[in-house]
C-alpha cells in the first residue's frame, strides 16, 4: 500500500488480534519503551506526549479540547484514515487529520472468512479500547457486525479486528506507533466526554464501484460530506446498508 504523509474511520489485555503477526513490534518507531509500561501508563504517557499536539489541531478547527465526538472514516483504496470531531454528537463534524495507513494485508474487497487476510469494509464502531495490546495501543471494531453476520462465513467468519500501532497487518488497520498514540487519545478523549459509540466507516475507495456492497455504502460517504453528520442505517436481510435519513 502507498505510504502517505498529510494532515488525518481495533488483543484485549495479552489475548492476540487478527493481525497477530511474526514481526517484532515497535520495528521502526522508536518507541518500543512505552511496551514496558503497564496499560494506564501508556495512556498516560501517550496523552501527556501528545497533549499539545492534538490540542492545537483540534483548536485549529474549530474544536474544543478534548474533543467531544468523534468518528473515523477509512479508505482502502487511498490507505488513510480520516478524523473527524465535533463538539456534539449529533455534528456538524470537522476534519481534524488526514493519517496515513502504515499497513493492510489483503487488497479491495470485504472480509468474508477467518483467515483471509482482508481488512473489512462496513460500518462499525469501536466495541473496545486495548492499552495493553503487544501493538502499543489498539481500537477494536465491531466485525462482525449486523451485515457481516449475513453475508460472510456463517462458521468462522473472523475477528478481532483493530486499529493499532506497530505498521503490521493481516486484517487490520496498523498505523505507526507515533499516529496510534495521536487516534487512541482522540477517542479515549471522545469516550470520556460522554460519547457511547464512537463510528468507523471503512470504505473501498473514494470513487464508486459496481459490487454490491460498495454500491450499498457509497450513499454514507455522500451524504457524509454533504450534511457532515454521521449518517444512521439499518441493514437489510439480504447484508446491505440502508441509509436511514431523520
Amino acid at each position: 500500500m502507498p505510504h502517505l504523509e498529510s494532515l488525518i474511520v481495533f488483543t484485549i489485555g495479552l489475548v492476540t488480534c487478527a493481525c497477530t503477526s511474526r514481526q517484532t513490534p515497535g520495528s521502526g518507531d522508536n518507541l518500543a519503551d512505552l511496551r514496558l509500561l503497564g496499560p494506564k501508563e501508556r495512556v498516560l504517557q501517550a496523552k501527556r506526549r501528545k497533549a499539545k499536539y492534538l490540542q492545537a489541531t483540534a483548536e485549529h478547527a474549530g474544536l474544543p479540547y478534548p474533543v467531544p465526538a468523534m468518528y473515523f472514516r477509512a479508505f482502502k483504496k487511498e490507505a488513510v484514515l480520516e478524523a473527524w470531531g465535533a463538539a456534539h454528537s449529533d455534528g456538524p463534524f470537522r476534519l481534524i487529520k488526514i493519517y496515513a495507513i502504515a499497513a493492510m494485508s489483503g487488497g479491495l474487497g470485504p472480509k468474508r472468512k477467518e483467515g483471509d487476510r482482508q481488512v473489512p469494509e462496513g460500518l462499525y464502531q469501536i466495541n473496545r479500547f486495548n492499552p495493553a495490546s503487544r501493538f502499543l495501543l489498539s481500537l477494536g471494531l465491531d466485525y462482525p457486525n449486523a451485515s457481516d453476520r449475513i453475508l460472510s462465513d456463517q462458521v468462522r467468519p473472523g475477528g478481532d479486528i483493530f486499529i493499532h500501532g506497530d505498521r503490521v497487518s493481516i486484517g487490520c488497520l496498523a498505523m505507526t506507533d507515533d499516529k496510534i498514540m495521536e487516534i487512541y487519545t482522540l477517542a479515549d478523549g471522545a469516550r470520556a466526554k460522554g460519547q457511547a459509540t464512537i463510528r468507523v466507516d471503512v470504505f473501498p475507495s473514494r470513487k464508486p464501484s459496481s459490487s454490491p456492497l460498495a454500491e450499498s455504502l457509497a450513499p454514507f460517504a455522500v451524504e457524509f460530506d454533504r450534511t457532515k453528520s454521521v449518517p444512521s442505517f439499518k441493514v437489510l436481510r439480504n447484508g446491505a446498508y440502508k441509509l436511514v435519513k431523520s
